[in-house]
């Protein structure tokens, strides 16, 4: 049964907007998808830790965290009379964890998650307010080949529970930030160039650049699949910190290429939204004819309580989008057992990988209660017996 075929008079079981219950099968099906993601994740030496879902904001909302403070919901502790958060995005708690109880573990240092998260207010895309998210994060490295591991790990999780078609959208966020500064552009044409950079509008970037309107008009065309893309960003003349940019863009490409050659990669150069804290190379996750993101990820700064900073790069999986990408949830073989069955036959049927349901009284017409029930097959003459029209 679903929320839409709820009585009409259940309207106590209204949920607030953004909010719903998960149901079977949906439920059982995403619960197990995200235990097959992490197994995915562990086989790659990412070792699982468990946030809290309630942190002190003061620690829940520094370093990455500050990037979903507006998001987060926040609430009195009666204990300590201290504020508290609700996590809103589990990155900010890994690197916490990372930063604080893991700073003695050995570098590089690789963690994986799974859990739900709660925000404020959904958007357009993703109007859920609470979602499953699985992710990984690699912290204490600004080895290129740490992006390409974490760009090609989301991927491998991904086909490992099926999703095919996969494409990889490669950004550098702090690209145009960090050449504003280095060929100072004024403030005062700072923000409509950002703008126009972001509707990919070329007559306004040519019109706010002024004398940088060639380069930030090529930046803007230097877009779209890899192979096109990253030669003509190797042949700009660039200021230095930009260049390392390009310069690390084109390795991990080269990794990505030599062990992911079945992905599909794209850049984009100019974009920035959604990747506020990253400080480095960034990217997106889509699979062909599938709605939205199933994921992202990049490089960012792991801060600790006492300001202490290491580089890190991770990703998020978003397991809304995810099952979108899927088959529909099944259940799976289900035999009903009738009132007083052999409680051997029903140990055996599960040992087999069947599902059991036992009659708990005498049944009239053990057929029709299977069939009430949702069994696919009937416990009969001591074998699982497949019912019509099932």
């Amino acid at each position: 049964m679903t929320i839409s075929q709820l009585p009409d008079d259940a309207g106590h079981a209204l949920l607030p907007a953004g909010l719903q219950d998960g149901l079977p099968p949906e439920a059982a099906h995403e619960a197990a998808t995200m235990e097959r993601l992490i197994d995915a994740l562990a086989a790659h030496g990412y070792e699982r830790v468990k946030p809290p879902l309630l942190e002190f904001e003061d620690s829940l909302l520094i370093g990455p965290g500050e990037q979903v403070a507006t998001q987060t919901f926040r609430l009195m502790d009666p204990i300590s009379q201290r504020m508290m958060g609700l996590r809103a995005d589990m990155t900010p708690q890994v690197a916490r964890i990372a930063s604080s109880r893991l700073s003695r573990a050995p570098r590089p240092l690789r963690l994986c998650y799974a859990g739900e998260v709660l925000r404020v207010r959904g958007n357009q895309l993703r109007p859920e307010r609470q979602f499953a998210q699985v992710g990984a994060e690699l912290v204490g490295t600004l080895a290129p080949a740490a992006d390409a591991e974490l760009v090609r790990l989301a991927a491998e999780a991904l086909q490992s529970i099926g999703i095919k078609n996969l494409s990889v959208d490669l950004s550098l966020p702090t690209l145009v930030g960090g050449l504003f500064s280095e060929l100072q552009i004024p403030e005062s044409a700072r923000r409509p160039l950002r703008a126009a950079l972001d509707r990919k509008d070329a007559a306004a970037v040519k019109q706010a650049a002024g004398d940088q309107a060639l380069l930030f008009d090529a930046l803007l065309r230097a877009a779209g699949l890899v192979d096109r893309a990253l030669p003509m960003l190797k042949k700009l003349s660039l200021p230095a910190e930009a260049q390392l940019l390009i310069d690390e863009l084109a390795e991990v490409v080269e990794q990505l290429r030599r062990e992911a050659p079945e992905l599909r990669l794209t850049v984009d150069p100019v974009e920035h939204r959604g990747y506020e804290y990253q400080t480095g190379l960034s990217f997106t996750l889509f699979a062909r004819g599938v709605r939205g993101e199933l994921g992202r990820g990049g490089r960012y700064a792991a801060v600790a309580g006492d300001g202490h900073e290491e580089p890190a790069a991770g990703f998020t999986l978003f397991m809304d989008t995810v099952l979108r990408a899927l088959p529909a949830a099944r259940r799976g073989n289900r035999c009903y057992l009738p009132f007083g069955s052999d409680p051997e036959l029903g140990r055996a049927l599960r040992a087999s990988g069947w599902i059991t349901l036992a009659g708990l009284e005498p049944e009239q017409n053990a057929v029709e209660e299977a069939r009430r029930l949702n069994c696919s097959h009937l416990l009969q003459d001591g074998e699982a017996s497949k019912l019509e029209n099932m």
